[in-house]
């Protein structure tokens, strides 16, 4: 448990990829399994344990320490867990856990159980045993152990490492492709020593084939003007991109299953579109309110996202359909190698065979030349459900990752406003010491309204100007967030902006970045709320 807690603790404060790399390239070199496993799991967020509720750690605090000081704290530090590893009132001395304090080291490892055994622990423990439980590791642990421990059970573990490059360090490690380490990723379960053996050479790859497994999949380049000259109709297919969510339809002997892009299952939320696909395959595809012939826009999906066990009222009144894109997989055989226009033809064939009710084929752009294109894209500037258009290579074929050259998305041109500076947040693994985060607003009468958050559009530069103007400008401060004074203007771009009874605003900005630092423009002559009116799709 400690040398996890260590390397928790030093992926924080790394600001490097390359030096993350190394940390978990150790880590995995040096411990063995099924610790390893479990750490992977636990910062890839895949490992559940449902009986480890922030509700518990609050109670448990709240029972050894003054409750105003807690909540002071608890402002200040603006997260639960960093809180209560330090506020807890351990009759362990405190000790280092520096690399050059060997000897304290050794005697705490003689008091944590292993990574593997709390986690044992943690899953199997009745519940009303579990509290007990962490209360006695939280006694025998130093403050980033008892961080490393909360955070195993409450989530949320902002250390800068995305799933994405814990599985190409994994890759690494194994001297393997990071497509193959990701397509098996997702049929192995934690502690995965099955992956880590096939990883070191000590046997073969795990065998997923017999279960509902995730195929990692392809994406694309934004289509720059250097590019323009290469996109000819005979060897470019174009199709709509739509609003909605990316996901990946699977449906074989074995069962059902919904992935998003980034391999979260969500059949739960949408059991209607699992039903939709009635012959064997795996479709790429975009999930979306589907009524009739009519699309939904991206706030009628929001009323499904997230719903564990969605009601036949909601479902009725939001039925999602998929509007398919590419075929991965038709009856068991695997198509990715073959030619895009190939699958394409293969998987309009089979839509057209089994009639799927809310499957829907993505229908052919068909474009003479690139001022046709062109113009195709700017007729849809105001649609709800397009956000653009893309351009497939026709002789492609289906490869994961963003490979150059096959796959371009042009997007419609972003809407902008001008916005008002009001709060601003540190950000996590290498921006954890600048305010990255910010919140902004628009005038309504005297008073400035929130409509969205970015934190990104803007260069490194840029960010340590911004971070040095939210210090210099501070009103209050509420843990890691900080009013500043309503004296500057971001131009903001965004998607696009729906009406939403969930903000105070009245609206939700789709896909908000900072496009530019308005340090000329005044704070009373940036937009004000019916400015969003006319940009409504």
């Amino acid at each position: 448990m400690r040398a996890f807690s260590r390397l928790l603790e030093r992926l924080y404060f790394e600001p490097a990829t390359s030096g993350k790399e190394r940390l978990l390239l150790d880590y995995f070199a040096t411990t063995p399994d099924p610790d390893r496993g479990f750490a992977v799991a636990i910062i890839a967020d895949s490992l559940s344990l449902p009986n480890f509720k922030r509700g518990m750690v609050l109670e448990l605090i709240r029972a050894r320490t003054d409750p105003h000081l807690l909540a002071m704290s608890q402002d200040y530090v603006g997260e639960l867990s960093e809180t209560v590893a330090h506020l807890w009132p351990s009759a362990l001395k405190e000790r280092s856990v520096s690399a050059n304090e060997d000897s304290t080291a050794e005697a705490s490892e003689g008091r944590l159980p292993p990574l593997s055994d709390v986690v044992h622990n943690l899953r199997h423990k009745p519940k009303a045993d579990l509290p007990a439980y962490v209360a006695d590791l939280l006694d025998c642990m130093t403050s980033p152990e008892r961080w490393a421990l909360l955070k195993i059970g409450t989530g949320s573990l902002r250390i800068g490492v995305s799933a994405r490059l814990l599985k190409q360090v994994l890759a690494k490690y194994g001297n393997q492709p990071v497509e193959q380490v990701e397509t098996l990723w997702h049929g192995v379960d934690p502690p995965y020593e099955d992956l880590f053996a096939w990883l070191e050479g000590r046997a073969d790859a795990p065998v997923v084939h017999e279960k509902l497994t995730y195929t990692p999949v392809m994406l694309a380049h934004p289509l720059e003007e250097k590019d323009h000259r290469l996109i000819l109709p005979e060897t470019y297919a174009a199709e709509w991109k739509y609003d909605g969510i990316r996901v990946q339809v699977v449906h074989s002997a074995i069962g059902r299953a919904l992935f998003t892009r980034t391999a979260d299952d969500i059949s739960h939320t949408f059991p209607d579109v699992l039903e939709h696909l009635n012959f064997h395959a795996v479709l790429d595809g975009e999930l979306l309110v589907l009524r009739g012939d009519d699309l939904g826009t991206f706030n009628d999906l929001q009323q499904r996202l997230g719903r564990k066990s969605p009601s036949s009222k909601l479902i009725k009144e939001y039925p999602a359909g998929i509007i398919a894109y590419d075929l991965l997989m038709l009856e068991g055989e695997d198509v990715r190698s073959q030619p895009y226009a190939a699958r394409r033809a293969l998987l309009q064939a089979a839509l057209e065979h089994h009639q799927p009710a809310g499957i829907r084929m993505s229908p052919d752009l068909r474009y003479k030349d690139f001022a046709e294109l062109e113009s195709f894209r700017g007729s849809v500037d105001n649609a709800s459900v397009i956000e653009g258009v893309m351009l497939k290579r026709r002789d492609s074929a289906y490869v994961a990752g963003r490979p150059t050259g096959p796959w371009y998305k042009w997007k419609i041109n972003p809407k902008l406003v001008d916005a008002v500076l009001m709060y601003a947040q540190r950000g996590s693994g290498k921006r954890s010491s600048f305010y990255s985060d910010f919140t902004f607003g628009l005038w309504k009468g005297n008073e400035l309204l929130p409509i969205g958050k970015a934190y990104f559009g803007f260069t490194d530069a840029e960010l340590k100007e911004l971070d040095k103007w939210v210090r210099h400008n501070t009103l209050q401060s509420f843990g890691p967030v900080r009013e500043v004074r309503k004296d500057l203007v971001l131009e903001v771009a965004f998607d696009a902006v729906h009406r939403s009874t969930r903000h105070k605003s009245g609206y939700a900005l789709r896909f908000p970045r900072i496009s530019r630092i308005r340090w000329d423009k005044p704070a009373q002559d940036a937009d004000r709320m019916d400015a969003l009116e006319g940009l409504l799709t």
